[in-house]
């Protein structure tokens, strides 16, 4: 009787996403605004602070798929050309669409007429965590509570490949993670997708470079780049809607 009334004390909890705006926390690190005319020529600090190498100079931008928004490069700018803004929608479907250089964000697009068709109102995907810290993965799994509820949308994870219409790769993927992920990938029946959440899996994050650390395997086309460290819940559903062109 507890449950019960306490569930009804809560009331309907699931957000309306994406049919209404929502606004997160002021503490939430969203989307940067680069603005390379406030760029003074020859500074370096926010590039100096940056723990991954996600920002040039000269002319200022700022790669996305490297940034573990930590506030380190704004607070070092102080001539505000790099600021933070509460901006969740940052999924893209090209590596180059996550480089910002002033210029509007180019989001991700849908997957085209023929593949709508098939996987636009019942996805199913496998997650692979190569190497990740779990922080990727905590995200991916709040996707499913009641407050956001990616099942009402038809996205659904599963424990085969097999019975998967794509993949989920989170982690920086290490060379003991490299025969796993290729055979995940393959046993994947066409036609299939392939997403990079995070920035370890876009980019290697701060593990790149790192001589266990290879990255996605060329052969395995990634159709979706969603980044953060880790990505918030309402980034993965933004960018997984947009991919089935369910986000209105």
């Amino acid at each position: 009787m507890k449950r019960l009334l306490e569930r009804l004390r809560q009331g309907y909890r699931t957000i309306p996403f994406p049919d209404a705006s929502l606004e997160l926390p002021p503490r939430f690190r969203g989307r940067p605004v680069v603005d390379p005319l406030k760029c003074r020529t020859g500074c370096r600090l926010c590039a100096d602070v940056c723990p991954t190498g996600a920002i040039k100079t000269d002319p200022l931008r700022l790669d996305l798929g490297a940034c573990l928004f930590c506030p380190a490069c704004t607070s070092a700018c102080q001539d505000g050309a790099i600021l933070s803004t509460p901006e969740f929608r940052l999924a893209t479907r090209t590596r180059a669409d996550l480089v910002l250089d002033g210029h509007q964000q180019r989001l991700a697009t849908d997957l085209g007429k023929k593949l709508k068709r098939l996987l636009g109102r019942s996805l199913k995907l496998r997650q692979v965590s190569a190497g990740g810290c779990n922080g990727c993965e905590a995200d991916l799994n709040v996707t499913g509570i009641v407050v956001f509820d990616l099942g009402r949308f038809g996205i659904q994870f599963v424990a085969s490949p097999r019975h998967a219409d794509g993949i989920v790769i989170t982690g920086p993927v290490p060379t003991n993670m490299q025969l796993a992920l290729r055979e995940t990938w393959a046993a994947v029946p066409e036609p299939k997708i392939a997403i990079a959440l995070g920035a370890c899996a876009t980019s290697g994050g701060p593990f790149a470079g790192g001589e266990p650390c290879l990255g996605i395997p060329a052969d395995i086309p990634i159709d979706l780049y969603v980044p953060g460290c880790p990505p918030h819940p309402l980034t993965i559903l933004d960018g997984l809607l947009r991919l089935l062109g369910r986000n209105r």
